[in-house]
């Protein structure tokens, strides 16, 4: 009997003891200054929002509570009230819209809706940057001049090019490598990361010389431009953060911005893609590479541990290469940085 009350007894106590883990971990996704409740602004973010409750504010759809008054409680708009409950002792999220005495309707566009994370840091990077393979690239047809025989073209010109479109359609970008993509590790050639120069309308083809104007153009077309479909894009500004695949990790290929360093809300690309089963919304932890310091006893050098430095999103996935935003960064993030699951 002795033996039976202390098993019990034991059994009570590890129960007790994972409760309280299970209460800890719990407890852990919460920031120890958050409020209770929060009232959303024109400008804020979904990630910018929960980062004001939550440790690690890409984990919001675990704690976005569903809220029978809110058809998508991803969609939330200037006014609205977050608030912090608890659900069978799990910390939620829930949303509250603004209520008066007497009952109202209130219609805010789709448009209006507050955004997952700061759009406008990467509008012009869903528009206006691809990455292409080489045997795409050398089959897209060629700028070879304006007319006037001119070198440089702009909006309300008309340019030549040379070649077979890759797509029938009409209007057409005008597109200039920047960069050329390899792995840092294995040297595989990635792709070429293209930027749009222009949008033009083709005016008439014959035989394999192509005649198009130029609607809107960024910068001045010149010759061996490339001539390639517009990407019809929908900008997406609903992500559903969600932590990498696991065992992938990769390398930060390039800041877009055309420097070599970055930080928040700065547009990265990383060596992994589709064939890696990436897609919009995964999330890495960034870790800054150890630097090499000379030890002053032995004269050797020895390279410091990494440490973690940011977070990022990735919000455009291609074939072997995807765009990310930082969203987080402690120390300044580089090119050849690591990229793990967080």
């Amino acid at each position: 009997m002795k033996k039976l009350l202390c098993g019990l007894l034991a059994f009570v106590m590890l129960s007790l003891v994972h409760v309280q883990a299970e209460t800890r971990k719990d407890n852990l996704l919460l920031r120890n200054d958050h409020p209770q409740e929060y009232v959303v602004v024109k400008g804020d973010t979904l990630w910018h929002i929960s980062g004001r409750f939550l440790q690690s504010p890409w984990k919001w759809p675990e704690v976005w509570g569903v809220n029978p008054q809110v058809d998508n409680p991803h969609l939330i708009y200037p006014g609205d009230v977050i608030y912090l409950t608890w659900v069978d002792g799990k910390p939620r999220l829930g949303v509250r819209r603004d209520s008066g005495i007497y009952p109202r309707a209130r219609v805010s566009p789709l448009e209006h809706a507050i955004p997952a994370i700061p759009l406008r840091d990467i509008i012009s990077f869903l528009n206006d940057n691809r990455v292409m393979s080489e045997n795409l690239l050398k089959e897209a047809p060629y700028v070879l001049g304006g007319r006037g025989e001119r070198l440089i073209s702009g909006a309300g010109d008309r340019i030549y090019a040379r070649g077979s479109l890759l797509e029938d359609q009409r209007r057409q970008g005008v597109y200039r490598a920047a960069n050329e993509y390899k792995d840092p590790d294995t040297e595989e050639f990635l792709g070429f990361e293209m930027v749009k120069i222009a949008d033009a309308d083709v005016a008439a083809q014959s035989e394999d010389v192509i005649s198009l104007d130029i609607v809107k153009s960024h910068k001045e077309v010149r010759v061996l431009d490339r001539v390639v479909p517009t990407e019809e894009v929908r900008i997406q500004s609903i992500f559903y953060p969600k932590p990498s695949p696991e065992g992938i990790e990769g390398k930060i290929l390039s800041v877009l911005s055309g420097v070599r360093d970055a930080g928040q809300f700065n547009v990265v690309a990383l060596n992994r893609g589709a064939r890696e089963g990436l897609d919009a919304g995964h999330v890495f932890a960034i870790y800054r590479r150890g630097e090499r310091i000379k030890d002053p006893v032995t004269k050797e050098f020895v390279t410091l541990p990494q440490e973690r430095s940011g977070e990022l999103m990735v919000f455009k996935v291609f074939e072997k290469v995807s765009y990310g935003l930082i969203m987080q960064s402690t120390d300044v993030v580089s090119i050849g940085d690591e990229l793990r699951q967080p």
